[in-house]
C-alpha cells in the first residue's frame, strides 16, 4: 500500500544507524557515544515498528474480506516462500564473515548449534552462538506467522477489543509480576512478550475497510497524542532508564505506532505520504528486508577488521563507519535482493520463478 513500504525502508536505514552506533561506541545503554547521538540509540524500538507494520499489512487482505486469510497452509506457505530464500542465504553470508572476518558476538565464532538452530529460524527459542545479531527478530517474527490465523480468528468471531484484551492482559500480568515489575529479558523466547505489538497492526488495519468516518479520523494526530506521554516519560527518565524499560515501552508506543500506519494508509497527511512515495524512498523499501538481513556483518567488519588501520576510536571510527559501511549496505543489500529477495516477491512458485529466469535470458 501507498507510503507503507517507505515506512518500512526508513526503519530499516534507522537500524543500520543504529548498529553504526551501537558497535562504535561501547557500554550499551550507557553509552560512551556523545549525547548528541542519543537519539539513535533506539534500534529495537524500529523493530518494534516492525512487528506493527508486519501485522498491519498481512491483516489490510483479510479485514477487506471477512477477516478471513484465504486458508492457514496457503497462508504459510507464502509467508515461508517470502521470507526463508533471502533469510537462508544471508544466514550463509551471516556465517562465512562470522569464521573468517569477525565473530557477531562476543559469544565467539557460530558452532554446528548455530548452523541447526538458525536454520530452522528456531532462535527465539533455542539458545545457539549468534552468526546476525540482527537475526532475532527473524526468529519472533516467524513465530507471530504461526499465531497470525488465530488473530484472524479471534478478531472475526468477537471483535478487536476482545483481541486485545487476549493477547495484551497475560504480558502485563507476567510483566507486574516480575520483579520490581520490570522483567528482564533476555536473547530468546521474546515473541510472547511481542505479540501484542504484532496485535495491534492486525487490529489497526481494521480502518483500511472501516466506514468514511473512521477513515476520516485525524490519525496522525491521534499517534502523536498517544506517543505524547511515552515520549514526556522517556525525556524525563533518561535514555538508559528508558532502554531498560523496553519491556513496557514496547507495549505503550504501539498504538501510537499503529496509528502512524492507519493515517498513512488513509492517505494522511499528504506532504508525508509525498515523502514516502518518492522514488528513493520507495525503492528502498523494496530491499528493506534485504538491508536488514545483510547489514550487520557489514558494519562490524568496518567497525572491528577495517576502521583500527585508518582511525582511532570514537566519532573518527562512527564517521569513517557512516561513510564506508553505510553506502556498501545498501548498495550490497540492493544487489543482494536482485538476486535473493525481489524473484521471490514476484513469483509464488519454482516454475514460476524458473520460468521467468528463463524469458530473462
Amino acid at each position: 500500500m501507498s507510503g507503507l513500504d517507505g515506512l518500512r525502508g526508513l526503519a530499516a536505514l534507522y537500524v543500520v544507524l543504529f548498529h553504526c552506533w551501537l558497535y562504535t561506541f561501547p557500554g550499551y545503554p550507557n553509552s560512551s557515544a556523545p549525547p548528541w547521538l542519543d537519539g539513535l540509540m533506539f534500534g529495537r524500538l524500529a523493530v518494534v515498528f516492525f512487528l506493527v507494520l508486519s501485522g498491519f499489512s498481512l491483516a489490510i487482505s483479510p479485514a477487506r474480506h471477512g477477516w478471513r486469510s484465504g486458508g492457514v497452509g496457503q497462508f504459510l506457505r507464502r509467508r515461508a516462500w517470502r521470507i526463508l530464500p533471502p533469510y537462508w542465504a544471508a544466514l550463509i553470508l551471516s556465517l562465512l564473515i562470522s569464521w573468517f572476518v569477525v565473530p557477531a558476538s562476543h559469544f565467539g565464532p557460530p558452532t554446528g548449534a548455530t548452523v541447526l538452530v538458525y536454520g530452522l529460524v528456531a532462535q527465539d527459542m533455542v539458545t545457539a552462538p549468534t552468526p546476525n545479531g540482527a537475526f532475532w527478530s527473524i526468529g519472533v517474527e516467524s513465530e507471530l506467522y504461526l499465531l497470525f490465523p488465530l488473530l484472524l480468528f479471534v478478531r472475526r468471531r468477537w471483535g478487536a477489543a476482545v483481541l486485545a484484551v487476549c493477547v495484551t492482559l497475560p504480558v502485563v500480568a507476567g510483566g507486574l509480576m516480575a520483579a520490581n515489575a520490570s522483567p528482564v529479558e533476555g536473547d530468546n523466547w521474546l515473541a510472547p512478550h511481542l505479540a501484542p505489538v504484532f496485535a495491534a497492526g492486525v487490529i489497526g488495519a481494521g480502518a483500511i475497510s472501516a466506514s468514511d468516518r473512521i477513515r476520516r479520523l485525524p490519525w496522525g494526530w491521534l499517534a502523536v497524542l498517544a506517543a505524547l506521554p511515552v515520549l514526556a516519560l522517556g525525556a524525563v527518565r533518561g535514555s538508559v532508564w528508558t532502554v531498560n524499560h523496553y519491556f513496557w515501552i514496547d507495549l505503550a508506543i504501539a498504538p501510537a505506532m499503529t496509528m502512524v500506519l492507519a493515517a498513512v494508509a488513509t492517505g494522511k497527511p499528504a506532504f508525508l505520504v509525498r515523502l514516502l512515495t518518492t522514488r528513493p524512498v520507495r525503492g528502498l523499501g523494496n530491499f528493506s528486508y534485504s538491508l536488514y538481513l545483510i547489514h550487520l556483518p557489514i558494519v562490524m567488519a568496518v567497525i572491528r577488521r577495517v576502521a583500527p588501520h585508518f582511525v582511532s576510536p570514537g566519532l573518527p571510527t562512527f564517521g569513517f563507519t557512516l561513510a564506508l559501511a553505510l553506502p556498501v549496505s545498501v548498495i550490497g543489500a540492493w544487489l543482494f535482493s536482485k538476486i535473493f529477495e525481489i524473484p521471490f516477491k514476484k513469483n509464488r512458485s519454482w516454475k514460476s520463478l524458473i520460468a521467468g529466469g528463463s524469458e530473462g535470458k
